[in-house]
């Protein structure tokens, strides 16, 4: 079910400086700023040779990286994303087994223009988990 790292998103807080380390200190390709504002989200993707970093930043004073931010002030990994084939699928098997599906449990469109779920953390080791269809 599960395919490949897609990505590892870190919560930063200066985004500026944060793509600027990136791309002018380690030579990577960074992307433009994205607003997300259904998911509280500012991102910018970093383009490494085997996966992409997420840098992400809060849209509003609403957004869950605000929270996270003020609880780690100086940024941190966020979540893991991984893809699958079928989201629908991955979510019903996975519900079925036990593990909670944030929010109302339906996909909502990511930062790719692709459906993603969230997986609660406690059922994934601590690590909230993104699945992301391939």
């Amino acid at each position: 079910m599960i395919g490949r790292l897609n990505h590892v998103a870190i919560a930063v807080p200066d985004l500026d400086a944060a793509a600027a380390r990136y791309r002018d200190l380690l030579g990577a390709e960074v992307s433009e700023p994205v607003d997300l504002p259904e998911h509280g989200v500012t991102t910018i993707f970093v383009t490494v040779p085997n996966t992409k970093i997420e840098l992400l930043h809060p849209l509003g004073n609403a957004s869950p990286i605000a929270g996270f931010l003020e609880r780690h002030q100086a940024g941190g990994i966020h979540h893991l994303c991984y893809e699958v084939d079928d989201i629908r699928g991955a979510r019903d098997r996975l519900v079925a087994e036990g593990l909670r599906v944030l929010g109302d449990g339906e996909p909502k469109i990511g930062a790719h223009g692709k459906p993603v779920l969230f997986l609660h953390p406690k059922d994934m080791d601590g690590v909230l988990t993104e699945l992301e269809e391939a």
